[in-house]
């Protein structure tokens, strides 16, 4: 079931055991063994083993992106990038966790005495993370809950066994005691038994739909919180310009972005009338010439995103590309004609396959933006300062970027609302989402 499979020629370089379901319980033993270090540990002291890991992360920097051009077929630059984003993570955390957890005192008016929020850990959690950012995933998720002092299961992507054992040492190496992070090749239904564990105190999944469906229904059986951040087809709304170029160019980057392969990527271009001719054009050729040739992360994703461009175009939709699919290499398209109505526009493409719409006027733009069953990302491009603040509050969306692109952060939320998922990762919000905010009040 764990295999590193290279997705440029599609074979199988190595295979890891799938755990036994001793090793998964022993797993679950370690992390709360562990829970007892975080409820004794200083935020200090969990902050500097943070920061010892950032610099492991920056130290092992080529190893990890070799690692996941490997696995899943990201370009080198692009990998590098993920893993100096996940050191960024681990310090902001480093450096902010004593001011996020230090104790919050509350006006007191319904009668004598003192009052005031302690945040704490709650013990064990299970993260379940995908292939697509296999270091950069980890980290938004671990970062503030070992800040925080709870533990960590972590349950990786069939096709990043690899990436996730180097993390795991990385995290031993850091000083991080046995448990506090712990790696598990698990199958699904151990991961149900995992959860289902009283032990457990939530579960934080990043993946499809499906997956959260299943997760969520069993985490609400056994009273588990959960965050999910699922998928997304953000739009990418452009509304007025002075630099069409420019404006071209960040709608290629933010739609080539890991090959495509990312959640928050633009995926839907909202146009206004008078300048969509011109930027279809423009955006074509620029995209298609921009297109890196690396491959999707396996042949299965490219013959699924092949099936859904297929029906747009027997749909009526036009696709604009060049080249042939082979294997898991997939040529960047352009898909025209489009309303809210095909099929294709309820999807996500994960791929370098970008479809454009035609929008009257600023209404039918927020109309288009929000005829989906997704709600993570968008981005809005203007020149009006007063229309970006208008259609930024419009849009049905846990994030707008306003005139950016690539513009997340450490200290930015990231989420969505929809089938996008719930929850928040990242900044302030991302350690507040598994915590216990303990009411301690003294009368007299």
């Amino acid at each position: 079931m764990y295999a590193v499979t290279d997705p440029t020629t599609g074979e199988v370089l190595e295979t890891y055991p799938t755990a036994t379901d001793t090793e998964v319980a022993a797993a679950i033993d370690a992390a709360h063994a562990a829970t007892a270090w975080g409820r004794t540990s200083t935020v200090a002291e969990r902050a500097a083993l943070l920061h010892r890991l950032g610099e492991l992360h920056t130290r092992h920097r080529a190893a990890l992106a070799a690692s996941i051009v490997r696995e899943m077929g990201k370009p080198l630059p692009e990998a590098e990038g993920e893993v100096d984003f996940s050191a960024d993570i681990y310090h902001y955390y480093a450096d902010h966790a004593e001011e996020f957890l230090a104790d919050e005192p509350l006006d007191v008016t319904s009668g004598p005495g003192t009052a005031l929020i302690r945040r704490s850990p709650v013990g064990v959690l299970l993260g379940i993370m995908p292939w697509n950012f296999p270091a950069y995933q980890v980290a938004r998720f671990a970062a503030p809950n070992l800040a925080l002092g709870n533990t960590v299961v972590l349950k990786h992507a069939p096709q990043c066994p690899a990436t996730a054992a180097l993390l795991e040492r990385l995290f031993t190496e850091a000083g991080f005691p046995a448990g506090a992070y712990v790696n598990v090749y698990a199958t699904n239904d151990q991961i149900a038994a995992v959860i289902a564990d009283p032990r457990v105190q939530g579960v934080s999944l990043t993946g499809s739909e499906r997956a959260g469906a299943a997760v969520a229904e069993i985490a609400g059986r056994h009273l588990k919180k959960v965050v999910l951040e699922l998928g997304g087809s953000d739009p990418f709304l452009v509304l007025s310009t002075d630099d069409l170029d420019a404006v071209v160019e960040a709608a290629v980057a933010a739609r080539l972005d890991n090959t495509g392969q990312a959640c928050n990527a633009a995926k839907r271009f909202v146009v206004t009338g008078a300048l969509h001719d011109a930027f279809v054009e423009r955006f074509t050729a620029r995209l298609l010439a921009s297109a890196t040739g690396a491959p999707l992360s396996s042949a299965t994703a490219a013959e699924a995103l092949a099936r859904q461009v297929d029906a747009a175009v027997a749909e009526g939709a036009t696709l604009h590309s060049e080249g042939e699919r082979h294997g898991a290499h997939f040529p960047a398209g352009v898909l025209t004609g489009l309303t809210p109505r095909h099929t294709a526009a309820r999807q996500e493409l994960f791929g370098p396959v970008a479809m454009v719409f035609r929008a009257e006027d600023e209404d039918d733009a927020v109309r288009i933006a929000n005829d989906t069953p997704y709600g993570l990302g968008s981005y809005v491009f203007t020149t009006d300062p007063e229309q970006a603040a208008r259609v930024a509050d419009a849009i049905d969306a846990g994030m707008v970027f306003v005139n950016g692109v690539g513009a997340e952060g450490a200290e930015l939320p990231f989420g969505g609302i929809k089938r996008s998922g719930f929850g928040r990762e990242l900044g302030r919000p991302g350690i507040e989402e598994f915590v216990n905010k303990k009411l301690i009040r003294t009368v007299g």
